[in-house]
């Protein structure tokens, strides 16, 4: 899956704590449940859920 950090925040790997994810650049990482906990707390964006939403909300809006 591929995330992005919240404005202002940065985001330890998992397995690399001295390495971080920020909100400059999407990223490609492993669905564990490390990422996915992060996600739901909301320091992470789920690039590609948040880009399939947005499409699926543009195509209803063209019906």
């Amino acid at each position: 899956m591929k995330v992005q950090a919240a404005p202002g925040i940065q985001v330890p790997k998992e397995d690399q704590p001295r390495e971080f994810i920020t909100s400059a650049c999407a990223v490609e990482v492993p669905r564990s449940a490390y990422y996915l906990r992060i996600v739901a707390d909301g320091d992470l964006i789920d690039v590609d859920a948040a880009a399939s939403a947005k499409s699926s909300v543009k195509a209803k809006g063209d019906a």
